[in-house]
Order: structure tokens, then sequence, then C-alpha cells
């Protein structure tokens, strides 16, 4: 018997009675596991749920997810962000549909040759679906191995993160490695939490080093610190009756392939003769009036920091609208993938709108 094997006789057992009932969780189809893992990678578990069902009702099948059209998978992802993880979910659903005829990949090597599969969630599937015994890491295994273990390898560096993977295919059991995987992330999402872990109600504490030393909020261990980037945007709503100006955002950056309102990005804030002086330069048009604004919000993302403000704009009599802008009647927006800070501006109540 391995040496670590009480590890898992804990957990599962503790698992199959305290786990949330989460409709992933009911099905072994492979297709649909794919699909939650992919969007619980985006946010927390109870906002993932609406997506899951969005997703699933819409392309019940990997064949319907396959067949929709870009923009039909971003209008759906939209307000999870990283849309590029969107983009590859229907890549990788047409090269199940091209290369292996519909069926999703039955191993963990297969599963990597997906767009966008990375070790994680090749794991994931391998394991839930198909009892494969490949261990998951995630940020919750991190965690709990961390601490459990009293593991100070930094978990931001490649040495940390091939000794934290040696170390959870090591507790894997043969036996149902699947409920396993479920069971590690399960105990870091509700009971071995970041801040204020819930000790007294875990299965491990007994043999929790970090608990046994008083180390626990010191594990894991990370050595950087990511550098976040300041951004300002001037979103431009172009006062054009019965209409809304969008543009869609090209590739290389945030939010590409999804639609947005005439863009102004700048180093800093903007006073409306800088923002008619900008808008002069972008559209070799002069004389556009500012009508008003909402002042900048900040919106974070995981590297970036947004500064988003809202300027009503009207443009100079007989202007024509610039080639790559599309006019749409407010009625029709909704049909439209769109920044979450975009769509919430064109959402609410306004007399321009």
């Amino acid at each position: 018997m391995s040496r670590t094997s009480w590890f898992s006789r804990r957990l599962r057992p503790w698992y199959r009675e305290n786990h949330r009932d989460l409709p992933w969780r009911r099905t072994r189809d492979p297709y649909r596991i794919w699909l939650s893992e992919v969007i619980l990678q985006q946010t927390r578990v109870d906002q993932g749920t609406t997506y899951y069902h969005r997703f699933v009702e819409a392309f019940p099948t990997v064949a319907d997810l396959a067949a929709a059209s870009e923009d039909q998978v971003l209008r759906l992802w939209q307000g999870l962000g990283y849309y590029s993880r969107a983009r590859n979910l229907r890549t990788a659903a047409l090269q199940v549909m091209q290369e292996h005829q519909g069926t999703f990949p039955v191993d963990r090597s297969a599963l990597l040759g997906l767009k966008g599969v990375g070790a994680y969630t090749a794991a994931a599937v391998a394991s839930i679906a198909y009892g494969e015994p490949a261990a998951v890491v995630d940020g919750n295994v991190y965690r709990v191995l961390a601490r459990v273990f009293g593991m100070d390898e930094p978990i931001d560096t490649t040495p940390g993160q091939r000794r934290f993977q040696e170390l959870a295919q090591e507790l894997i059991p043969q036996e149902d490695p699947g409920t396993h995987n479920q069971a590690v992330m399960e105990l870091g999402a509700t009971i071995c939490t970041p801040r204020a872990p819930a000790c007294p109600d875990c299965p491990l504490q007994d043999k929790c080093l970090a608990r046994q030393q008083d180390r626990i909020a010191m594990l894991p261990v990370k050595t950087k610190r990511t550098r976040v980037r300041d951004r300002h945007f001037h979103y431009l709503h172009i006062l054009v009756p019965g209409m809304v100006v969008l543009q869609r955002r090209e590739a290389g950056d945030i939010w590409q392939g999804l639609y947005e309102l005439p863009l102004i990005e700048s180093t800093g804030d903007l006073s409306p003769d800088k923002l008619r002086a900008a808008i002069a330069k972008a559209t070799g048009t002069k004389g556009w009036t500012v009508v008003d604004r909402d002042p900048p919000e900040t919106h974070l993302l995981s590297h970036q920091r947004l500064h988003i403000g809202f300027w009503r704009v009207r443009p100079p009599a007989g202007t024509p609208l610039a080639a790559h802008w599309k006019p749409i009647p407010p009625a029709l927006v909704g049909r439209y993938g769109l920044p979450r800070p975009v769509e919430r501006y064109l959402s609410r109540p306004s007399p321009y709108l």
C-alpha cells in the first residue's frame, strides 16, 4: 500500500457525503465535463452554473457547438472574459467532429491535441469521464497539497509546479480517480479556502502539517507579483438618430472579436477639448460636439486596469460614418457579443438610446 494512500481514503468518503450537487457532476459525458471545466477556469461556481446551462441549452452536443458561428459562441460567453477561450471552445469542437469522427478523445494525450486544452483540463476530462488515473492540479489543489504536506516550493515556478504535479500523481488512486480529483478540488473550494479555512470540518485536519506548524496563512508560496498595466478607454456614444454605432475589436488585444462603441485610447484622462482633438485625428474630421460624459470607472482584468469612460458625441452635419463603424438598431444590439462594461452601459435607461 502506498505511503500516501490515506489521502484518498479519507477524501473520497467525505466528498460523497458533502459535495455540492452541480449539474456537470451528474454526467460522464466528456463534452459537458470539458465545457464545465473551461467555464470554471473563468468564474465562480454560482455564476459558472448559469453559463453552463446557457451553453448546454444552446449547444446540447459537441456537434451543435461545432456548427455554431464564432459570434454565437462569443455572445453566450459574454461577461466571462478571456474570450480566446470561447474561440478555442469552438475550434476544439470542430476538431472533435473533423479529426475524431464526432467522438471525444478517450485519453489524456489525445485530449491535449484539442485547441485550448491544457494539462489540467485534459486530466479532468480523462479522469472523470473515462476513469484514467490522471491527476488535476489547479489553484485549489495547490493550496490543499501545500498545506497538508507542508510544501514550501513556490507554485509560480517551473520546479515548484513540477513537484506539485508529481505529488498529485502519486496521490491519485487507480480506482475511481475522477472522484478523487473532484474531492481534492472540492476540499480546496469549500474547506481549505485561501482565507479563514474551516479546519475543524476538514477530513485531513489531523494530518495537515500547515495546521500543526501554524503556517496555514503562509502556504502556498508565491514568489512573483503580477505587473498591472493601466489603460484609459474613452468610448464614443455617437448620437445618430435611431441607431447605436458599434465596431468590432481586432485581433491581438483583449475582447478580440467582440463589438464595442468606437474607442479612443489614451495614456490618461482627457478633457473635452482633448477628446475632440483625438476624434478629429482618428477620423480626419473636425467639428465634433461633445454633449456630456460619464466619469471613468475602473474595470479590473488579470493584468490590466482599465479606466473606462463613456462620452456622448455628435458628428458634424453630413459627416458619413467610418467604414468600420456599424450602425445597429437598439433593439438588435443584444444579438452582438459586447465587453461587459459596454453591455452594462447600453442596457441602462438612457434618453440617447
